[in-house]
């Protein structure tokens, strides 16, 4: 049960995808111009991890090693495609704030690597807590960044009006405005990770 509970928390604060690891920053970068779509971005990320990590577990004594990565891509591929067609059918503006890195969540770093490094050596339980875990981790500072951006950006969170817009900073909804959010939230969770 205590591995079970550190493999489900490790991905939030410990080995956070985006702030710790440092991982699938363009996603992260791109989508978080507003809290929404960092948040969506993330949900669409946890849901091919958990999915994906689940089915490699499965899989793993299966697959050939000489064709190991492919066929974890295929995989990851088909829960790609599920998301963005269930994005397209009952989010559509959704999808079109997200475009292009919605399918580019197959060649995410993330999702391929926790494939790698965690679901082809480990039981289905695990691997899915693992997928859960990291998920969470990665919707998580997605949505925080994102909220970061648009608060700051636009006096909105959420698309609600926190203040005036005339009074916010531009800069953090353009892309070094990112950067900057970024660094700030990383050296808040590499000091909490300190402690």
């Amino acid at each position: 049960m205590n591995n079970a509970l550190k493999t489900l928390t490790n991905g939030i604060l410990k080995e956070n995808p985006t702030f710790a690891l440092v991982l699938g920053m363009c996603p992260t970068l791109a989508t978080t111009t507003s809290a929404k779509n960092g948040m969506f971005m993330g949900l669409a990320t946890l849901f091919v991890l958990v999915c994906s990590n689940v089915v490699i577990s499965m899989l793993k004594k299966l697959i050939p090693d000489k064709v190991r990565i492919p066929a974890f891509i295929v995989v990851i591929a088909t829960f790609v495609t599920i998301v963005q067609l269930l994005l397209k059918a009952y989010a559509p503006a959704v999808d079109a704030q997200l475009g292009l890195f919605i399918p580019l969540i197959v060649v995410n770093c993330i999702v391929l690597g926790r494939a790698e490094a965690f679901a082809a050596k480990n039981s289905v339980g695990l691997s899915a807590l693992d997928g859960i875990g990291m998920g969470l981790g990665f919707t998580l500072s997605l949505t925080v960044l994102g909220l970061v951006r648009e608060l700051l950006g636009s006096g909105k969170i959420f698309g609600n009006t926190v203040y005036d817009g005339s009074y916010a900073t531009l800069i953090f909804v353009l892309a070094p405005g990112a950067f900057i959010a970024l660094a700030y939230l990383m050296a808040i969770v590499n000091k909490l990770n300190k402690k």
